[in-house]
């Protein structure tokens, strides 16, 4: 069994196939799947999911790109929504330094506003990075984090930030790009970090994994994944599977 632990089935790109997708990664064995909202109309979708499919979860937040958009409203329905018991996670919150659309400032303080959330409601942030790490970790500090705790998702950093964020209570999570055969960092951090400490995910549509990089990535694929950090482990893929998902349920608090 394995758990998809960030997915965006509620993106456009499935709209014509939805009920094919989720079957194909039942299929492969990915018995749970974790949809990630970051905006209105996603977590309006991500919850629809959720309460359609009993093996579907959502996590809902506002991504940092879209920060400058985020109101007062938007979190307090955010807030409300965590309390839905389907409701497993706040995010993907974050710093995105890679697009310009909002402030560096704005995402930070919303950074720092979805943090505060997810202590009041109990549970897990999942993070999202990109070219932001030294901001990301010094507010996650600041804001005492370590509370609930919670995923560096889609992890692309060092092994040395992979332990300060595992101190801080944080699982890392390997997508797709820990398949690429010129990604030196997730490959090092797959070997170098402790299973007990990982997740997999696939981000998809995103990030598919070879052989599949370049299409569209599909929650099935990360069997992909499990496979890769396996076989950079040395490990038997049953293990990663076994670890990773028991790691999933009880971040989620997932029975």
């Amino acid at each position: 069994m394995l758990i998809d632990t960030h997915v965006h089935l509620n993106a456009d790109q499935y709209e014509e196939d939805i009920d094919a997708v989720i079957q194909r990664a039942l299929d492969a064995g990915v018995e749970r799947m974790v949809v990630v909202g970051f905006d209105r109309p996603t977590i309006t979708k991500a919850m629809e999911l959720a309460e359609q499919h009993e093996f579907i979860y959502a996590v809902v937040g506002w991504h940092p790109v879209d920060a400058i958009d985020c109101t007062a409203d938007d979190l307090q329905w955010i807030e409300e929504l965590a309390a839905h018991p389907k409701v497993v996670g706040i995010g993907e919150t974050g710093l995105d330094y890679h697009w310009d659309k909002s402030p560096k400032d704005v995402q930070q303080q919303l950074f720092r506003k979805q943090i505060r959330l997810a202590q009041k409601v109990n549970l897990p942030v999942i993070i999202h990075n990109r070219d932001a790490t030294g901001d990301v970790v010094r507010i996650l500090k600041e804001e005492d984090a370590h509370l609930t705790g919670g995923i560096m998702h889609c992890y692309s950093g060092s092994v040395e930030t992979a332990r300060e964020c595992i101190g801080m209570n944080f699982m890392i999570s390997l997508g797709g790009p820990v398949t690429f055969k010129n990604a030196r960092m997730p490959k090092e951090v797959a070997k170098e970090i402790p299973l007990e400490h990982l997740l997999v995910e696939t981000d998809a549509p995103y990030l598919a994994p070879h052989p599949h990089r370049g299409k569209r990535n599909e929650p099935a694929y990360v069997a992909l994944v499990a496979e890769q950090i396996a076989e950079l482990k040395g490990i038997p893929v049953e293990t990663v599977a076994e670890t990773t998902t028991r790691n999933a349920m009880n971040l989620f608090s997932i029975d």
